[in-house]
């Protein structure tokens, strides 16, 4: 009769510890499961906020900490150490990867969808830089060259990265 109530007293604690570890699924907008890619350290997409929500954050905030989704619009095309993401208001964001620990892929990610956990904060990106981020863009030398004025935006410092379609 022990073995049978420590047996099964075991089997309990391991199911009930499995299902206490279960990820959420990362959700499209339709609702429908989404299978997602994990980029630098590991992330779930659990409190995640949307774009909206993370826009208005930063009108009254200098530093966000946190999730984000958002899409996204194109990677460095030379070793996907960055990504651009689309913001509301036609605003783009730069995401660039903590300590350079890790890359994304270099193309097809288009159109998907990432959570970004980390910081963001808004800074100014000196000419040079911003000539650098074209150039691995894959722009046009008359591009680059129409680059000579600075820019404000909001910058995105991520550890963690979950792509899905």
């Amino acid at each position: 009769m022990n073995k049978v109530l420590t047996l099964s007293c075991t089997a309990l604690l391991a199911f009930a510890c499995t299902t206490a570890n279960a990820q959420t699924p990362a959700r499209n907008a339709s609702g429908a499961p989404v299978q997602m890619q994990n980029y630098g350290a590991k992330i779930t997409p659990d409190g995640a906020i949307s774009t909206s929500d993370f826009a208005k954050s930063m009108q009254v905030k200098e530093k966000f900490e946190g999730k984000v989704v958002v899409p996204i619009i194109t990677s460095c095309q030379k070793k996907g150490c960055w990504m651009d993401v689309q913001l509301p208001n036609k605003e783009v964001m730069k995401v660039k990867f903590l300590d350079y620990a890790f890359f994304v892929p270099t193309e097809g990610l288009e159109g998907k969808t990432a959570i970004l956990n980390g910081v963001a904060t808004k800074e100014t990106i000196d000419v040079a830089t911003l000539q650098h981020y074209a150039e691995d863009a894959g722009k046009t030398k008359e591009e680059i060259a129409q680059i000579t004025e600075p820019r404000t935006e909001i910058t995105f410092l991520a550890d963690g990265v979950l792509i899905g379609d």
